[in-house]
């Protein structure tokens, strides 16, 4: 340890999503000072990647299993992450991707760590919807870009945008109420489907996008007709991405407004530099 060594408290740090390449050098230096670093990621040559840069490195993935629900293995996950922390040592978790993004369990251990006294940082690393745009070549900035949980979309009545991009996240696991099942099936995704078809035509593209997690793998990027995605084989990585199915509409009473503003603006300036010149 030197001294550069972070206070006792809990660090949230991303891993990036391709193992080795994406973690920033600030997530790496929490990492490696830490006395305790826990480690979620599904792949175990990730552990033992982390395992090079710090000595004492658990696995969280072991808190999963078969028929529990996910909600209680990320409970007993942030319990398993505070506990050293109450004992005085300073505690890192490492989660893949970004630990902000898709990871109730850092969210809510960083909460708990900070109501109890300690300090708590998130690390930010990229994220599947990083590589998403890098690999699909979408800016979000040009059109807009909506992104939902694929469950929750189905479940709640959204307001879908069909002039932006959509983004459909855990796939994978569409209409899975129960927070325990691992894969979906033809039945939910033709729910998803018949959503969809309020908004998309039959024959609109959807992309099923994965990112890359080994740099020698290529991404899944694969596009299909909105009428056969439910016959399609959706992994539990597996982002839905469908690009926009209408062009923008002009606000012509707000690009009026707006005109007018600039008028006065215009104005005015002009004013000034008359009464300056003359």
């Amino acid at each position: 340890m030197n001294a550069s060594r972070p206070p006792v408290g809990l660090a949230c740090v991303g891993l990036g999503m391709t193992l080795g390449s994406h973690i920033a050098p600030l997530a790496r230096n929490h990492i490696e000072q830490a006395d305790v670093v826990f480690v979620a990621a599904s792949d175990g040559v990730v552990e033992q990647w982390v395992l090079e840069m710090n000595p004492d490195v658990r696995s969280l993935q072991d808190l999963y299993a078969p028929g529990r629900s996910r909600m209680d293995t990320y409970r007993t996950m942030i319990d398993t992450v505070l506990s050293p922390l109450r004992q005085g040592k300073s505690v890192c978790a490492a989660f893949y991707g970004h630990p902000g993004v898709f990871s109730w369990p850092a969210h809510r251990a960083i909460d708990a760590a900070r109501r109890e006294g300690f300090t708590a940082v998130m690390v930010p690393g990229i994220s599947a919807e990083d590589c998403l745009y890098a690999d699909l070549g979408i800016d979000p900035g040009l059109v807009g870009c909506q992104h939902f949980e694929t469950t929750q979309f189905m479940v709640h009545r959204r307001q879908v945008d069909a002039a932006a991009w959509l983004i459909l996240w855990q796939a994978g696991v569409a209409g899975d109420l129960s927070l325990v099942r691992q894969s979906t099936s033809a039945e939910y995704l033709q729910v998803l489907v018949q959503l969809l078809g309020a908004h998309y035509p039959p024959d609109h593209p959807v992309i099923v996008y994965r990112a890359v997690t080994v740099a020698i793998h290529p991404p899944r990027i694969e596009t299909m007709r909105l009428d056969e995605l439910s016959q399609a084989e959706i992994g539990a990585q597996d982002t839905l991405a469908l690009r926009p199915a209408r062009t923008l509409e002009p606000n012509r009473e707000v690009r009026a407004q707006i005109a007018a503003i600039d008028e006065r603006i215009l104005a005015v300036s002009g004013q000034l530099e008359d009464d300056v010149t003359g």
